[in-house]
């Protein structure tokens, strides 16, 4: 598996408003369900949970992130997650994403806290991640 780089993630077509491209060579695709009881989500799924109050975690690291991400999106590193799942509420659904469907980030978060003890019916997993979301023209938000 090739390392995770900013090229990853979809970006805009310089002169092109409504275009993307997306690096297919990095990653590993991830399975639907990233571990036992952790509901995969797709796109109508999320808004459904994002409008009934759960929180949307991007678990990408800065240096993969491109500047932008899902609106709402709280950003908690996949490799900080335990030290800070503080940040989290056990009594509302944490959805995760990353890059998309060939990335570890979000699996290998939801894994950890699951190993701490977190529980799973509190955590959910949006694999299509940034990949999928911005494929489909979804609204974006610029990350500091």
């Amino acid at each position: 598996m090739r390392s995770q780089d900013p090229a990853s993630v979809p970006r805009e077509v310089e002169g092109e408003p409504d275009l993307v491209s997306v690096d297919t060579t990095w990653g590993e695709l991830q399975p639907l369900q990233c571990a036992p009881g952790v509901v995969t989500l797709g796109e109508l799924e999320l808004l459904d949970s994002l409008s009934v109050g759960a929180v949307l975690v991007d678990t990408r690291v800065p240096g993969s992130r491109a500047g932008i991400t899902i609106p709402g999106a709280v950003n908690i590193p996949h490799d900080r997650i335990l030290e800070s799942k503080d940040q989290l509420d056990p009594s509302r659904m944490s959805v995760f994403f990353c890059n998309g469907p060939q990335c570890p980030q979000s699996p290998a978060a939801v894994r950890a806290l699951l190993e701490a003890g977190y529980p799973a019916s509190a955590l959910a997993y949006y694999r299509g991640g940034m990949h999928d979301w911005v494929t489909l023209a979804m609204p974006t938000e610029r990350t500091a």
